[in-house]
């Protein structure tokens, strides 16, 4: 019923694709000319020279751990004694007041002023701390108990005006000395140190009772 189509039209259905390709010859325009090996060699790579890993192994490869050293103990105590001489080195700094080593409340030409003005004279809010402890121990004897609020209270009111004048003065010294410094906190911080027992000041005073600076 329906007319065959001409066999020599390259669209038929009947037609084979590979066959459809390799017509015309190499040197017509439009020609392409298939090699029977073409698959085989396209899908051939050069070799490297060794056997290709597998996914596992190399993975396993990638998550093994350092090795452990020898003697991990050896190498624990080693890293304790470095640390432990690197905190002492810090430390003995700090008793000297080098900057590096001192706290950031510490830091600075103002607050080194402060120290040193403190710990050049003998003050009574030193002996606070000798003085607390006689209280304690009065608290418990019956016959002193009456008067124990009267000695803390004279004693109080006393650290309070000390620091006071000893604040003011260091401000004023500091003015003078260091113009456009910031002062802020230096007044407590005069009146906290001078209520340190001298010897368990830190950083360590730098001049003695009578030394000018």
């Amino acid at each position: 019923m329906f007319p065959r189509r001409s066999a020599d039209k390259s669209g038929s259905p009947g037609q084979d694709p590979a066959a459809a390709l390799s017509t015309g010859s190499p040197g017509e325009a439009g020609g392409v000319q298939v090699d029977a090996n073409g698959a085989d060699r396209a899908s051939v790579t050069a070799g490297k020279g060794r056997p290709t890993p597998k996914r596992s192994e190399a993975e396993r490869r990638r998550r093994q751990p350092f090795a452990a050293p020898a003697d991990r103990k050896a190498a624990t105590q080693q890293t304790r004694n470095r640390d432990k001489e690197a905190r002492a080195k810090k430390y003995a700094a700090m008793r000297r007041g080098e900057e590096w080593a001192l706290a950031v409340k510490d830091r600075g030409p103002v607050r080194a002023l402060a120290r040193d003005f403190v710990d050049s004279r003998r003050r009574l809010s030193e002996f606070y701390m000798y003085g607390l402890g006689v209280l304690v121990v009065l608290l418990f004897v019956p016959a002193t108990r009456l008067f124990v609020d009267y000695v803390v209270l004279v004693i109080v009111l006393i650290m309070v005006g000390e620091g006071l004048y000893l604040g003011r003065q260091v401000l004023r010294l500091a003015a003078q000395r260091f113009p456009g410094e910031r002062t802020r906190g230096v007044r407590l911080y005069a009146m906290l140190r001078a209520m340190q027992i001298r010897r368990l000041r830190m950083p360590a005073p730098r001049v003695r009772p009578g030394d000018t600076f």
